[in-house]
Parts: C-alpha cells; structure tokens; sequence
C-alpha cells in the first residue's frame, strides 16, 4: 500500500474543514453510473466538506424519460454532478465528481472525464445493464476504473458472476459495497487508488 493510500484509509471521520492553504495537488476522480445507483450518497457519505449538488425534484415531465422504477423511493435526481471532497495530506486533495445518471445527460460525460485519474463505475446489481454506457465511455477514454456493487438487499449473484455479465476482463477491480457508509465508500476508494499505483508500477517497469 502507497503512502496516498495509506492517508487514506486512516484518515479521521469528516471535519467540515476549510481546504489547507498548502495544497497544491488536485486528483480528480468521477464517480459514474446508472440512473438512482448511488453516486450522489456516495460523494455525501465520504466527503469532507458538505457536498456541492445539483439535484432537482423529479416531476411528471420526467415520466417515460428516467426509468425510476428501480429506484425506490427516489424523488430527486442530479442534472449536473455532484462535487466532493477529500484532503489526502496539507498538498494532496481528492477531489470527487459524481456523474448525472441519466441518458439525457450522458453528453457531459466526456467533459467531466477531462483530466480525470481514475473513476468508480457504481452499479445496482438489479440493473447491470445500466453500467453498460459507463464501461464504455471509460474504456473509450482509456480512463482506468473499478467497479462497486452497491448492494441493495443480500447479493443475488457473486462478484465472478457480474464480472462475466459485464465481460469485465480479470485486471478491473471489483468491490462491494454500501455507498451510505463512510468507510465503506472509503474502501471504494482505496480500491480504486491501488489500482492505479499499480498500473503505474507496471508502465514503469515496462519502461
């Protein structure tokens, strides 16, 4: 484990602290997905500061627009991202972007992907299929991800079978989780920066 990633992991509960002047590193991670998967409780549950969001009320005008049959109780979607954050240390800050879930939104995808390290692809195991456009947009980008099943309920099939749903090759991560819970979206995270200091480590060797 890297010292980024050891910050991490022991770093203390949210403070709600003002943003160190000695900070001179940005990371930026997106956190993408389906529609109503989790991505906007993620960014709130690990966040430092309160997170910056742009979530609406639903109306009737999205009806037979965003499927929101599968999401249970539902009654506000985000429209542009929402926006998190993490100090790693006085210089190097995590900074999170949660992506709008929704079709009519996909075309800010590839802006939000601008400059992006890594990203988290969130998915509901009832709806895999909804991960399908996420997948590919990552790997259009060549964005490095993994992938968090955020489970709603007992899991229904073993993280082996949706990697073979998905046809997720074996090198892409892949993590449980429960998106309201501080130390487990954490564990999302430190799943994703090992990920990353690990394609590092081996473009170097390979150099």
């Amino acid at each position: 484990m890297d010292s980024t990633t050891s910050e991490l992991a022991t770093s203390e509960p949210a403070v709600r602290t003002p943003l160190a002047s000695t900070a001179r590193d940005g990371l930026k991670i997106a956190i993408v997905g389906g529609f109503g998967v989790g991505k906007t409780t993620m960014v709130r549950s690990v966040s430092e500061i309160r997170p910056l969001n742009t979530e609406e009320t639903m109306t009737r005008a999205g009806v037979g627009i965003d499927d929101a049959r599968s999401a249970d109780g539902k009654t506000t979607t985000t429209v542009a991202f929402d926006f998190g954050r993490i100090s790693l240390n006085d210089e190097m800050v995590l900074y999170l972007f949660g992506a709008p879930g929704q079709e009519r939104f996909w075309f800010l995808w590839d802006r939000l992907f601008s400059g992006t390290l890594g990203a988290v692809v969130l998915v509901d195991p009832r709806r895999l299929e909804d991960s399908w456009y996420a997948i590919d947009r990552l790997e259009h980008h060549g964005t490095p991800f993994v992938l968090a099943r955020n489970n709603f309920g007992p899991p229904e099939y073993t993280l082996d079978e949706v990697r073979e749903a998905l046809s997720l090759p074996a090198q892409i991560p892949m993590v449980d989780c429960d998106a309201r819970s501080r130390e487990s979206s954490k564990a999302v995270l430190i799943a994703l920066v090992n990920h990353l200091y690990t394609l590092s480590a081996a473009r170097e060797r390979a150099l």
